[in-house]
């Protein structure tokens, strides 16, 4: 019950009303205690009465006059002069004094809180005003202990009071908040793990029917989260089902398309004039179909594997990189450059950044060919303190606006004609698996540049040892 937040408000409420009943009861004794004191002056003003009328008493008489006002002498000051009126043996010295006459809050609270935690009984005095402005001042001992016992009482009194009044006070919160707020509360709580059980099911959204303001404000928020969940559920169900047709359409697309590209390399031997000038184009654009396909089929598998990092020389990978290329170019005008600092290694997958870095330089020559003119592309790397930076660079015609806004888009940030984007989708998730990121550094007429960054601290649970 008290990890509940209903229990915990309880006892919140029943410490906060006992609290507020404490601040009342001190100054309440303090009260009681300022009363009792008043009376015994008053008392012994109306004893000493019967002295001013008669100016001699008895013994008997003053000690009974005494014994009913609750004092043990009496002190009477008319016209400037003081005069022991009622008096009898004092059990002991007199320990403290006590001015009625003009006392502020604070003091009273003050003496009352140290007349509680003082046992012992104590000889006082006390000092007032008369009543009826029979004189300037009276005065008066009196013993400590009637008075102790007297706000005992009534703090007694006056706490079983706040005890129960708490009590009952903190059940009827309770049960007020309850009704008011715990039980909406549970009830947004309830239509949450119906939600939860099936999602996609619209008829599961909650719809906002509280009547306060703010909890209805919640209930708007959930009912718009949920709707827009519930949506992105259903396309991404759909988006799962198209993407499984066209893995299947894809692969028997390319077993169909292969066999045509045997077909069509018969086609470069004929002697007809006609077939040997759209041979290239036939085989060109089922080559584009094939690979097409196999990129589809690749980027529906499974996620890349986390990095197996090891130290790894970047311009042996560079090399291997530029050498594969060179072949690729044949003879188009593509020169290549590197500017690998030989003693540079770094922390990495050496296939992914193979991977990676084949695949930028891949669509760098790819846009030279392009532009249908030469151009030159430069690997080049060097250190900070916190990163590896590796930057490829080409001088061909730029990215055009479209890819730049689809940069990494599945089968959209294509930069050529007939181009999947794939190539650095893939590549910016490897990157993504070593803690980097690639960036488009600059773009334009006079060519393209990527960075990769590659961070020295690894912060990444999972990955391979270093």
């Amino acid at each position: 019950m008290f990890r509940s937040l209903s229990g915990r408000f309880l006892i919140l409420t029943v410490i906060f009303v006992i609290l507020a009943e404490v601040l009342i009861l001190v100054p309440s004794v303090a009260r009681v205690r300022e009363d009792y004191l008043l009376s015994r002056l008053e008392r012994a003003q109306i004893a000493s009465l019967a002295l001013l009328a008669d100016d001699m008493i008895s013994s008997d008489l003053e000690q009974e006059l005494l014994k009913n006002a609750g004092v043990y002498n009496v002190v009477l000051r008319r016209d400037e002069a003081r005069q022991l009126v009622l008096s009898s043996e004092v059990p002991g010295p007199v320990t403290a004094t006590y001015d009625l006459r003009d006392p502020t809050a604070i003091q009273l609270i003050r003496d009352s809180l140290y007349q509680l935690f003082q046992p012992e009984n104590r000889v006082i005095r006390v000092i007032g005003n008369p009543v009826r402005e029979a004189g300037l001042e009276i005065e008066v001992t009196m013993s400590t202990n009637p008075l102790r016992n007297t706000m005992l009482e009534s703090a007694g009194s006056i706490f079983l009071l706040s005890a129960i009044f708490s009590v009952v006070t903190a059940f009827l919160l309770f049960f007020s908040v309850r009704s008011v707020i715990l039980k909406p509360i549970k009830g947004v709580i309830g239509h949450m793990h119906v939600y939860a059980q099936d999602p996609e099911d619209a008829r599961r959204i909650i719809e906002p029917s509280a009547s306060l303001r703010d909890l209805r404000e919640a209930e708007i928020a959930l009912h718009d989260l949920q709707t827009q969940l519930t949506g992105a559920l259903r396309q991404k169900e759909r988006l799962a089902q198209l993407g499984s047709a066209v893995a299947k359409i894809s692969h028997d697309l390319r077993n169909i398309l292969t066999s045509a590209q045997l077909f069509s390399d018969r086609l470069e031997g004929s002697d007809d004039p006609t077939v040997k000038r759209l041979a290239p184009k036939v085989v060109s654009s089922v080559s584009r179909a094939v690979n097409l396909c196999e990129a589809t089929l690749a980027f529906g598998k499974a996620e890349e594997p986390a990095p197996r990092l090891a130290q790894v020389s970047l311009i042996d990978i560079v090399g291997d990189v530029i050498d594969s290329e060179r072949l690729a170019v044949g003879e188009d005008d593509i020169s290549f450059a590197e500017d690998i600092p030989a003693t540079m290694r770094l922390r990495a997958d050496p296939e992914q950044l193979y991977r990676v870095i084949f695949n930028l330089v891949r669509n760098a020559r790819q846009a030279i060919e392009s532009s249908g003119e030469g151009g030159e592309i430069a690997v080049g790397a060097e250190e900070s303190n916190t990163h590896w930076l590796i930057r490829i660079s080409d001088t061909g015609p730029g990215l055009p606006p479209k890819a730049q806004e689809n940069l990494f888009t599945p089968f959209q940030g294509g930069a050529r004609k007939g181009g999947t984007g794939l190539g650095l989708v893939i590549s910016a998730e490897l990157v993504r698996g070593h803690g980097g990121q690639i960036e488009l550094e600059r773009t334009g007429p006079e060519g393209t540049v990527f960075l990769v960054l590659l961070p020295k601290e690894i912060t990444h649970l999972g990955l391979a040892a270093r």
